[in-house]
């Protein structure tokens, strides 16, 4: 899991807001395993370790439902440390009734797709060894194939389900955007990612120091898709971790530079890409 610490850069926690908080810690809690580190009236904090926070939910006052066909949030993704992992959560999933939105074999990796009570969605995935990724040049090779879910299922027998394992991390972020083009510099010249990965015109896979992706962007929602409203289910924030201060304030510079708003607040500093999404500086 080298590619989610220093020295790249990284998605660490991601913030969503929800309509019904219980119903979500149960969801967070007894379907993906997390263990809650911190719950008030309106907010929990879920951890993989016990002391890293990976996930926030918050119900603030007068939520409304997800709206369709905006910006913001396609899904959050899991990354387990083994493929053995990967395997006990399907049979943890089958023991549950849980419904799945989908599986991939990615090449690069294997995952999972479900969503949440209130449509936020999810992913959960191993990562293949990274010698065993195939690059062409400064881009790696991804596809979406039929998963060997009896294979996962054999390899997850050996290890049964007992909630997230600790060494779970936020392996990256999927966003929906109003268009490429302006969301390509935002995070290459004012973020300091690499593309990594297109997919024609609808979509690309941008990371640092050759991971297959740390940030996913597409336009699947349509092209000028508005930004959902302040008070609708769906992503507040993700926060982008560093690898020191001096790199952050560096970053905080060119976004400056570029034009880009960047805000100071309760001791963080939070920028926003061109579709609205919210993006905290660690």
């Amino acid at each position: 899991m080298h590619f989610h610490q220093s020295p790249t850069t990284y998605v660490g926690e991601v913030m969503i807001k929800v309509e019904d908080l219980q119903r979500s810690i149960e969801f967070y809690t007894n379907v993906i395993g997390f263990k809650v580190l911190e719950h008030t009236e309106s907010k929990a904090v879920f951890s993989a370790d016990g002391l890293t926070p990976l996930l926030t939910i918050e119900q603030p006052k007068g939520i409304q439902p997800k709206q369709q066909r905006t910006t913001g949030l396609y899904h959050f993704a899991l990354l387990l440390p083994s493929r053995a992992d990967l395997g006990s959560i399907i049979h943890h999933f089958i023991d549950k009734g849980v419904r799945l939105q989908g599986a991939s074999d990615h090449l690069v990796s294997e995952a999972l797709y479900l969503a949440d009570p209130d449509g936020n969605g999810i992913e959960i995935y191993r990562d293949r060894p990274a010698g065993e990724w195939n690059w062409n040049g400064p881009e790696v090779e991804m596809a979406s194939i039929a998963l060997d879910v009896e294979e996962l299922l054999k390899e997850g027998q050996a290890t049964p389900w007992s909630g997230l394992p600790e060494a779970t991390v936020m392996g990256h972020i999927h966003l929906h955007v109003s268009g490429l083009k302006d969301t390509e510099k935002f995070y290459t010249e004012g973020l300091g990612f690499e593309v990594v990965t297109r997919y024609g015109g609808q979509a690309l896979f941008i990371s640092t120091e050759r991971y297959h992706h740390h940030i996913g962007l597409n336009t699947w929602n349509g092209v000028g898709a508005p930004a959902p409203a302040g008070n609708t289910v769906g992503l507040e924030w993700f926060s982008l971790m560093f690898s020191s201060e001096e790199k952050k304030l560096a970053t905080v510079d060119r976004l400056t530079s570029l034009g880009s708003k960047v805000e100071w607040v309760d001791g963080y500093y939070y920028t926003y890409d061109p579709s609205g999404n919210k993006i905290k500086l660690v």
